[in-house]
């Protein structure tokens, strides 16, 4: 008599978010997932800055994406503290003590903002940030090095790009804005490889869509973790009248 294989069970922080949701939408058949977020919205409630609510709920998952904090690249050093910062100590702490297998943590391009606009990011360059929110996540960064170094847990941090639903139009989109969307498809086959791929220690991968003129370099996710993407924002945009009307930019990235 065979037996169906037992589903991977996944926690997440955050998940009553967009990426949260498009995460849980699109995973849910895949894994067995653990939706938590601090303000319950039909999620099993988790404050992460509550360092032994997460131990207790950290117990026997074996991955932890950390989605949780605020999000606003424009937020102040006060709202950013309690969830961004202490936030993120307490969940590498706890997935540490828990002995989880691997931990994903939420970093964005906005941790490598302050290089030129026509720079190409790639995974390997050091954070510049240019604001606190990218400083923030810079820290979350850290601290998947510092977990990596003194546990045997395995950390992804992925520095997700223009997270949206849609490709963003506008008088205000830039090219680089442009290049770094990431889809809600894209996004949940970035968390899917963050949490299956092959990984030893500490790993930093950018997060965007297969974008023809591209803000940041995947290719480390692609070759690591054997990350996907299928959508790109100048074909999306050609086929809207949105994207007819405004034009779209497009720039050069380097080799």
């Amino acid at each position: 008599m065979s037996t169906m294989p037992k589903k991977r069970r996944v926690l997440l922080t955050g998940a009553a978010g967009r990426i949260g949701v498009a995460v849980t939408d699109r995973l849910s058949e895949r894994w067995d997932i653990v939706a938590t977020d601090i303000a319950g919205s039909g999620c099993q409630e988790l404050d992460v800055t509550d360092a032994s609510a997460c131990r207790f709920a950290f117990a026997e998952v074996d991955a932890v994406v950390h989605l949780a904090g605020v999000p606003s690249p424009d937020a102040e050093w006060d709202d950013l503290l309690p969830g961004n910062v202490i936030g993120a100590h307490n969940v590498a702490s706890a997935a540490m003590a828990l002995r989880t297998r691997r931990l994903v943590l939420a970093s964005s391009l906005q941790a490598v903002s302050a290089y030129p606009a026509d720079f190409q990011v790639r995974a390997g360059d050091p954070p510049r940030p240019a604001n606190l929110y990218g400083a923030t996540k810079a820290w979350a960064e850290a601290i998947g090095s510092w977990a990596t170094s003194v546990s045997p847990i395995e950390v992804v941090a992925m520095r997700i790009g223009y997270f949206a639903e849609e490709p963003p139009t506008g008088p205000d989109v830039t090219a680089r804005d442009l290049g770094a969307w990431l889809s809600p498809e894209d996004c949940a086959e970035l968390v899917r490889a963050s949490v299956e791929g092959p990984v030893e220690g500490f790993t930093v991968v950018n997060g965007i869509s297969a974008n023809r003129y591209r803000k940041a370099s995947y290719s480390d996710a692609e070759t690591q973790l054997g990350y996907r993407p299928s959508d790109d924002v100048w074909v999306s945009l050609k086929n809207t009248r949105s994207g007819a009307r405004q034009g779209i930019p497009t720039e050069h990235t380097r080799p």
